[in-house]
């Protein structure tokens, strides 16, 4: 490292890419890119557009968490795990790029509507060339059911217009490449001299001047604690789960908790860590009797499913992925079974892999990958939840996982639009598009009808779709955490560009509205300089 920087940013994710290769754009500009990660050339399955399914079930890539129990999902610890590798969740996602609906960015402060980002969107895209699958048998099938039950068939996903209609997902790849925001704007362009990119360094606090100036990032690299120093701002884009963690350490945060924990308060910010939210998912699966000719998960679909909410009528609500159970059944059961069997007191690395052996070894017998082969799932996403929750610390053990809790389902609307949802979802993988393709459900499975069975189902099954957003949310009134020009209140010198700025979460997944908030906060960033 040099001995200082003008700017650092910490997290190489899907926005902290973008931003230290944006500003190094100037050369007279020395910018530090730290990742608690490795390389994703470590990882060769983080660069590989089939590489998806590997990366899900590798744990160099994505980190192990949990939230706390789930007081209204049957109390669960859900799985809540993203991508910790240069590129962030982009390195290790199923690649898809969905910029949002013209109703999601209405719902966002002024200067980040969808006129406003439309431009920005547009140049990101010439960066990651995204891609759409070509269809096959059963994706046209999948559309034909939908569209009997009042869903549009759309060109363009990214058009803006999301109410009610089915299509092919945009993805970020071309041929055999991923195309995250790393490999577009880190990779693809080269060494630049300007730009260090310090991977396995874990930012361990902020260190803030007496008149509450960031100065400086403490971190830990190669064993040792190391400080590299800022001269103009440091950029946090480490993810709305690593985001308000770094600042509560930093002494930034609620101030009851910071010196519950004996951490010396910088700012007494009540918003970081509030209103953390993410898209829970269930889902519906079905057994066919064909092989399913598909093995991305290409195919999404956005609804309107209940006409009761108060959103604007043409918003919709939910999410329904028409996914392939031969494109990565087996990682998936990998990843997410062994947490569902081990009892918590003896979940660790050791049971981890046992199960996950088994699992591989289960996928080895014919009969099983036949089964697969013949199998889909009709995923249902919550897009529009209401329910919000908080991310406080564990301990100052920067190693320690915070407390995680985005209290799924507890507001009662969530809940509700998720029973009507899996109605929705019932209706169609019963359609007679997929009646001729032998479809018959398997879960929930025919003894479950009523609402309650359906919400008890609901509330079991839950998982995350990996779109925690919102804890550190942007707004212009004072008590939002960061303004609507990315600066966190209470402090200067810092600004915050990741998922956790986002206010309310888009119906569609979240890694090209990530990228968004870096190249705007990059924008930002030297307009202010030029100022």
């Amino acid at each position: 490292m040099r001995p200082e920087y003008d700017y650092i940013v910490v997290g190489g994710g899907s926005a902290g890419c973008i931003i230290a290769a944006e500003l190094a754009e100037d050369p007279s500009v020395r910018v530090l890119l730290l990742e608690a990660g490795p390389h994703a050339e470590e990882h060769p399955e983080t660069l590989s557009a089939d590489g998806y399914k590997h990366a899900f079930v590798n744990d160099e890539v994505i980190a192990e968490r949990f939230s706390v129990p789930q007081a209204h999902s049957a109390k669960q610890r859900v799985f809540a795990g993203t991508g910790t590798v240069l590129g962030g969740s982009g390195s290790v996602n199923g690649m898809v790029y969905t910029r949002g609906s013209r109703e999601d960015y209405a719902e966002w402060p002024d200067g980040w509507t969808w006129d406003d980002n439309e431009d920005d969107f547009a140049e990101i895209e010439r960066r990651i060339r995204p891609n759409r699958r070509p269809p096959t048998r059963w994706t046209e099938a999948c559309i034909g059911a939908a569209e009997e039950h009042g869903f549009a068939r759309s060109a363009d996903l990214n058009d803006g217009n999301m109410g009610n209609v089915i299509g092919y997902e945009w993805m970020s790849y071309e041929g055999d490449e991923r195309r995250s925001s790393y490999a577009a704007f880190i990779k693809d362009p080269g060494q630049r001299p300007n730009l260090d990119v310090l991977c396995h360094a874990r930012a361990h606090r902020l260190v803030f001047t007496a008149d509450k100036r960031a100065r400086a990032v403490e971190l830990e690299h190669e064993g040792a604690l190391k400080r590299a120093s800022a001269s103009r701002e440091i950029i946090v884009s480490a993810g709305a789960l690593e985001t308000p963690k770094l600042l509560m350490l930093s002494g930034v945060g609620p101030e009851e908790h910071l010196r519950a924990l004996r951490i010396p308060v910088v700012a007494n910010r009540p918003c970081v860590g509030s209103g953390l939210h993410d898209h829970p998912n269930v889902p519906v699966f079905y057994k066919t009797k064909k092989d399913i000719d598909c093995y991305y998960p290409q195919l999404y679909s956005f609804f309107r499913t209940n006409a009761d909410s108060d959103l604007p009528p043409q918003q919709s609500d939910t999410c329904y992925v028409y996914w392939p159970a031969p494109s990565a059944m087996r990682q998936m059961m990998q990843r997410m079974l062994p947490p569902k069997v081990v009892p918590h007191a003896l979940y660790g690395e050791r049971s981890r892999a046992f199960v996950r052996s088994v699992i591989g070894a289960a996928f080895e017998v014919g009969a099983l990958r036949r089964f697969t082969d013949h199998m889909f799932g009709i995923i249902l996403i919550l897009g529009k939840p209401k329910s919000r929750g908080t991310l406080r610390l564990r301990s100052t053990n920067v190693e320690e996982q915070a407390l995680i809790d985005p209290a799924y389902y507890s507001d009662p609307e969530d809940l509700e639009t998720m029973v009507r949802g899996v109605r929705i979802a019932r209706q169609i993988g019963s359609s007679k598009s997929l009646v001729d393709w032998g479809a018959k459900e398997l879960l929930p499975g025919a003894r479950i009808q009523s609402d309650d069975g359906i919400a008890s189902y609901v509330r079991k099954n839950t998982i995350t779709t990996y779109h925690f957003a919102g804890s550190c949310g942007m707004g212009v009134h004072p008590s939002a955490a960061v303004d609507t020009d990315l600066r966190l209140r209470g402090v200067t010198g810092v600004r915050i560009a990741d998922a956790s700025v986002i206010p309310w979460t888009p119906v569609s997944a979240l890694n090209a509205p990530s990228m968004l908030i870096g190249f705007r906060a990059a924008k930002l960033l030297r307009a202010g300089h030029a100022l």
